[in-house]
């Protein structure tokens, strides 16, 4: 990705004489992405010139091969924001999602491995039958409160509740800590300032570390507070941060457009012979072609660096397209159950760690099966088009899943 010795940097163009940049923060691009995404790719090449936010620049990958080689290269791409994030507003309303914080997620060389391993080791003994029957256990009583109205809207009454419900039980939150978590990330998704919304977090996550210090058990913060690594209460805080936020997130807008898909798309309605492709199939799918966290995977590259014969500034973010990527028509022959390739989890050091992703993907799965078990003939309340998509750069997010149904009594559950 550096020049050719010898040839001169006249040869090459910036990113910024590439032409203007897409405002990814706009309710435009949040309204058809794809479309933004095809246009991006006839008019700019591999790499693209967009804001953040109004007079915050990066550069967008959306080349697969491109995307690859960055993720796989810590060196000349660190996660390290803090030179960056030392000429930014501190008030940017995304800023919470992309800081520089004590974590595997910010961190490189061996503070990344430190944070990494004990992140890993932890979840590595996730009991995903437990994660099973958790999902089941939450989802029949939140079934119960709507199914007997004929109507509902899944985000707000069954979707987020469900999945804030099992990143608690998965970390060992209790109910109050886990209100207060949920205050705070929603303030954050709603631009509330950087420093209210650090110290509610801060405040209720350093409640659980101190708590399972004391009082150990059997789930995720208890082994973060005693693995070896010997995380301080400030890096736990930092470390759970990351816990909610992808735990939280990702499953949320997983579960809502693979719904959306299912609900929409004929494929997924049983045939003549009583034949319904599996929930996992459109889980795949969705990964692949519209995944949850569609632009992330930031890194900073120390000095101006050439990619793809384009010049990239030093300290300013170049994002992952994860969704352009694994639309890139080099790659995507549409083959989502056996495609492998895709990187909605990202790759490289900084991917999502193997049982956060089974973890993730089995409760999407159950959510979902037990919601469509429970009431067979839920249809859209509207057409796709009258949707909101949440506006901001980095997700792929619904404002709300209104859906219509048969009354129905409500659930017996144990």
């Amino acid at each position: 990705m550096q020049a050719p010795a010898g040839e001169a940097d006249e040869a090459y163009s910036s990113i910024e004489a590439l032409g203007p940049r897409v405002p990814l923060h706009a309710p435009e691009f949040a309204a058809d992405p794809h479309a933004a995404y095809r246009a991006m790719r006839s008019h700019y090449g591999s790499l693209v010139p967009v804001e953040l936010s109004p007079g915050v620049p990066a550069t967008l990958v959306i080349n697969f091969h491109t995307a690859v080689a960055i993720l796989n290269d810590p060196m000349r791409f660190p996660a390290d924001p803090r030179p960056w994030q030392a000429t930014i507003p501190p008030d940017l309303a995304f800023l919470p999602m992309v800081e520089w914080r004590p974590n595997a997620l910010r961190s490189d060389g061996a503070v990344h491995a430190r944070y990494r391993t004990a992140t890993s080791e932890a979840l590595a003994d996730l009991n995903l039958h437990d994660v099973r029957a958790a999902v089941e256990r939450i989802a029949g009583p939140l079934i119960s409160e709507f199914c007997n109205t004929g109507s509902a809207d899944l985000i707000s009454q069954y979707i987020l509740p469900l999945v804030f419900s099992m990143i608690n039980h998965v970390l060992g939150c209790p109910p109050e800590i886990g209100q207060r978590v949920a205050a705070a990330s929603a303030a954050m998704f709603e631009g509330v300032d950087t420093a209210t919304v650090n110290t509610m977090l801060n405040e209720a996550l350093l409640e659980l570390a101190q708590l399972k210090r004391e009082t150990p058990g059997g789930d995720v913060t208890t082994r973060l507070v005693q693995h070896p690594a010997e995380l301080t209460d400030v890096e736990m805080i930092h470390q759970l941060v990351t816990h909610y936020s992808a735990g939280v997130e990702i499953p949320q807008n997983l579960i809502a457009s693979t719904l959306l898909l299912m609900l929409t798309d004929s494929r997924f309605v049983a045939n003549s012979a009583g034949f319904q492709p599996p929930t996992g199939s459109a889980i795949d799918e969705v990964l692949a072609s519209d995944p949850p966290l569609a632009n992330y995977c930031l890194s900073y590259p120390r000095q101006p660096i050439l990619v793809d014969k384009v010049w990239l500034p030093a300290n300013q973010p170049v994002v992952i397209s994860l969704a352009a990527c694994n639309n890139d028509p080099a790659m995507n022959n549409g083959d989502y159950a056996r495609n492998g390739w895709n990187l909605a989890w990202s790759a490289g050091p900084h991917a999502c760690p193997m049982q956060a992703r089974a973890a993730s993907v089995l409760i999407v799965q159950e959510a979902i099966d037990q919601l469509l078990d429970a009431l067979p003939e839920m249809r859209l309340a509207v057409s796709p088009q009258e949707l909101v998509w949440r506006p901001g750069p980095f997700h792929r997010a619904l404002t709300t899943l209104p859906v219509v149904f048969p009354p129905s009594p409500p659930l017996r559950y144990s």
